[in-house]
């Protein structure tokens, strides 16, 4: 397969490394390990949490972000492009295997707290859209140029369609983490698969979805609208590649070169994995190939 290197729009932490962390080595250490497995360019992404520590680790990032651009990148991995802010605007019925305590009421106060001198490197936030406040800020989000995913959600599809019409622009690990499609109340998966405007995040790993979901988002969805992340995660991974956290499916531990290997087992042609894996989260996030350092 001929490409110049992925990209991950969501990436929690890789082997030891974790983005929960105040040292920007952590992160530069992170930037590392995905380089060497063929990924160009990262998006730190911070979990829910209280907001104090989510601004810890904003720091990290952005210090680990200031060494990059003042070295030769090669020595310091994958470039980091900002953050993905995973919550904390999230809805607790839909937590996954994060600790739902630490969830915020979406209000336009706490989104300042949250990103007040870290706004330019905040390139996506997740933002469950049912919420209380929740399309407010979705609002001013957008109005900041801050993409705004909806996720980690239990909204209907009516509600779904209010976010994305107050301005946001993705799903965040599509299926996951959301109230599950129904045949008589598609949700925000539905929305996110038949919306031609949505871009989507897709962990393609085959635990997170199945190989036949896998194959029903390729053949349904605009294919210049699917992201495929890694949503990888630091811990110990399972024979399968995936990481739990207290019998929860936590996320991945591979890389998007491991998760690609299993994409092209299940028959998706190289020209859409390429799209899906470059072209699509750079435009996503309003960059261009002529941006990236290397």
């Amino acid at each position: 397969m001929n490409i110049n290197g992925f990209i991950d729009l969501h990436t929690h932490g890789i082997s030891r490394y974790d983005t929960r962390t105040d040292d920007y080595e952590d992160i530069l250490s992170m930037a590392r390990v995905h380089a060497k497995a063929g990924t160009r360019a990262i998006l730190p992404t911070i979990y829910a949490g209280p907001i104090d520590r989510i601004r810890k680790s904003l720091k990290a990032v952005k210090k680990a972000m200031s060494v990059q651009e003042k070295a030769d990148s090669r020595r310091y991995g994958a470039q980091i492009l900002g953050v993905h802010i995973e919550g904390p605007f999230l809805n607790p019925l839909r937590c996954g295997a994060m600790d739902s305590s630490s969830f915020v009421k979406p209000t336009q106060a706490s989104l300042k707290r949250l990103i007040s001198d870290y706004e330019e490197m905040v390139r996506i936030i997740t933002i469950a859209p049912e919420l209380p406040g929740a399309l407010k800020v979705i609002e001013k989000c957008a109005d900041m140029g801050i993409r705004v995913n909806m996720g980690h959600s239990d909204a209907t599809f009516r509600q779904a369609l209010e976010g994305k019409k107050a301005g946001a622009t993705g799903i965040t690990h599509i299926f996951n983490a959301m109230r599950p499609l129904h045949h008589r109340e598609p949700g925000l998966a539905g929305l996110g698969l038949i919306d031609k405007d949505l871009y989507i995040e897709i962990i393609a790993d085959g635990i997170h979805l199945h190989p036949k979901i896998l194959e029903l988002l390729f053949n349904r969805k605009r294919l210049d609208k699917i992201i495929i992340v890694s949503d990888s995660v630091s811990g110990r991974k399972t024979a399968k590649g995936v990481v739990y956290q207290n019998g929860i499916l936590a996320g991945s531990a591979l890389t998007i070169e491991g998760i690609v290997r299993r994409l092209k087992k299940l028959g998706i042609p190289d020209a859409e994995i390429i799209e899906a894996t470059t072209d699509n989260p750079l435009r996503y996030i309003g960059m261009k190939e002529s941006m990236l350092c290397g």
